[in-house]
C-alpha cells in the first residue's frame, strides 16, 4: 500500500493506543475458566456467548463523516436480528447486537473495540477501514475474533478474521475507470482527476486508479483531502486547470456533492464517479441535486435497495415498517448483508456444534457462494482475496427506490480479473 507522512503518523498514534489497551487483562467467558466450553446439546462455545444469549458487536459511525451510512446500516443489522431471533435464533440462542457510535474518530473506534471485543462472539459492523487496519494486528493475534467490516481497504485482506464483503477499493475503483473509458469516452492520453481520502480508504482506491491507467495509457491527476475538508472548491480549480476529462473521488457523500456542485457551478462538465461509500440518496434534495443527478456515478458492490428482485423488494418493505421516518438507502443492503454472512456462519457452526470464535470464523470460510439478492455471489473462502472482483455502475436518481439506478449491470473488468491486490 502507498502511504503517507500524515497515514503514517496516524496508525502509529491508533498503534500506541491499541499497546495500552493490550496490556489490560480480560476475563474470557470460559464457564470454568479453562476455555471453550460445551452448551445444552453438546454445542461448543466461548466468548460472546453466555446464558442463553450471543452477542455480536458494531462498531458504527452515528455522528461523523458516516453518519447517514452508520445509522443505515445498524438499523438493517438490528431488523436482521430481530427477524432471525423471531425465527428460533441459532441453535436455540438469542442474538444480540452491542452497538457502539465511534462519530469516525480513531481513539473511539478503538476505545470501542476494546470495550466490546471480550464481550462478544465478533462483529458484524466495523466502519472505517483506517481503524479496522489498527486493530488487524490484534484481530489476528491475541482475539481471534471474525470481523465483518463495511471497509474495503485492500490493506484488509490477508487475514482469516477480517472478511471483506464485495470487491476491495482497488478493484472497484478500476471497475469505475472502466466505466469511464467503456461508456464515457476517456481514452489513451487522457488524464483523469482522483480526489480521496488520506489513508487507507483513499490510497488504496488510489492504487486502483493507477494501476488501470497505466494499463490503459491514462494519467492521474492526484488530489489528496482529509475527511474534515468539506470545501472542494481548491480541488475542482486545480483539476479544471489540469485539463482533466474525468474524475474519481474516494471520499464521502458531503465531499461527492460539494465536488460535483461547484464543478457544475463552474461549467466544469466532466463525468464524476465515486466509490461506494461517496453518495447518500439525501444528497439529492440539497442544491447539489440536480448535478449529482446529471454527471456523478458510483461504483457499487451490489445492486441498489431498489433492486428488481423479491428479495430487495422484501426488504425494502420490512425496513419501511420497522423504520417508517427514515429513508432508504444502500447502507440498508451493506447492513443486511453483513448481517445476513455472520448468520449463515452462525448457521453453519450450529450444524458443526461449535459457536466459538474458530468454529464460526471456520463456518464462514466454508461458504463460496453468498448472495441475499442483491445481485453479487460473495466468495469468502480465500483471506488473501476479496470475495468478488464486480462493481455494479449506479446513477443517481431522485425517482427511484433509494435514490440510485442501475446504468451498468455487475461485472468486473479484464483489469481488474487480472490484478493481484495488495495485502
Amino acid at each position: 500500500m502507498i502511504r503517507t507522512y500524515g497515514a503514517r503518523a496516524a496508525a502509529g498514534a491508533l498503534a500506541a493506543l491499541l499497546v495500552l489497551a493490550g496490556c489490560s487483562s480480560k476475563a474470557k467467558d470460559s464457564g470454568d475458566g479453562n476455555g471453550d466450553k460445551a452448551a445444552a446439546g453438546g454445542v461448543k462455545t466461548g466468548e460472546g456467548v453466555s446464558g442463553r444469549t450471543i452477542t455480536l458487536g458494531a462498531l458504527t459511525d452515528m455522528t461523523g463523516v458516516y453518519a447517514t451510512l452508520g445509522k443505515s446500516v445498524t438499523q438493517a443489522q438490528q431488523l436482521y436480528v430481530k427477524q432471525l431471533n423471531a425465527a428460533g435464533g441459532v441453535c436455540g440462542y438469542k442474538v444480540e447486537l452491542s452497538v457502539r457510535d465511534h462519530g469516525y474518530d480513531p481513539q473511539k473506534a478503538v476505545s470501542g473495540y476494546t470495550e466490546l471485543e471480550p464481550k462478544v462472539l465478533g462483529f458484524a459492523q466495523f466502519i472505517g477501514s483506517p481503524f479496522v487496519a489498527a486493530v488487524k494486528q490484534r484481530v489476528d493475534g491475541q482475539d481471534k475474533v471474525l470481523v465483518l467490516p463495511q471497509a474495503w481497504s485492500a490493506a484488509l485482506l490477508g487475514s482469516p478474521y477480517i472478511r471483506v464483503i464485495g470487491s476491495t477499493y482497488d478493484i472497484e475503483t478500476m471497475n469505475a475507470v472502466d466505466f469511464l473509458i467503456k461508456e464515457k469516452g476517456i481514452k489513451k492520453g487522457d488524464r483523469i482527476g482522483h480526489v480521496y481520502f488520506e489513508g487507507d480508504y483513499g490510497e488504496s482506491a488510489l492504487v486502483g486508479s493507477r494501476h488501470i491507467a497505466k494499463e490503459a495509457g491514462l494519467s492521474v491527476v492526484e488530489q489528496k483531502i482529509k475527511p474534515t475538508d468539506n470545501d472542494m472548491t481548491a480541488q475542482v480549480a486545480a483539476l479544471k486547470q489540469a485539463g482533466v476529462k474525468a474524475i474519481v473521488i474516494s471520499a464521502g457523500p458531503r465531499q461527492a456533492a460539494s465536488l460535483v456542485g461547484v464543478a457544475a457551478a463552474g461549467g466544469f462538465n466532466v463525468p464524476i464517479i465515486g466509490n461506494n461509500s461517496a453518495f447518500a440518496p439525501q444528497l439529492l434534495a440539497t442544491q447539489a441535486g440536480p448535478a449529482l443527478a446529471k454527471n456523478y456515478y458510483v461504483s457499487s458492490p451490489s445492486l441498489p435497495i431498489g433492486a428488481d428482485t423479491p428479495q430487495a423488494k422484501k426488504l425494502v418493505a420490512d425496513y419501511k415498517a420497522a423504520y417508517p421516518k427514515d429513508s432508504l438507502d444502500n447502507g440498508v443492503v451493506a447492513g443486511w448483508t453483513a448481517a445476513a454472512a455472520f448468520g449463515e456462519a452462525l448457521k453453519k457452526a450450529c450444524a458443526s456444534k461449535d459457536l466459538t470464535r474458530a468454529g464460526v470464523d471456520k463456518a464462514l470460510l466454508s461458504i463460496d457462494s453468498f448472495d441475499v439478492g442483491f445481485g453479487i455471489a460473495q466468495d469468502f473462502t480465500d483471506p488473501a482475496a476479496p470475495s468478488s472482483r464486480e462493481s455494479v455502475i449506479l446513477q443517481p436518481d431522485k425517482s427511484a427506490t433509494g435514490g440510485m439506478k442501475v446504468v451498468r449491470e455487475a461485472g468486473a473488468s479484464e483489469v481488474a480479473q487480472a490484478y493481484t491486490p495488495e495485502a
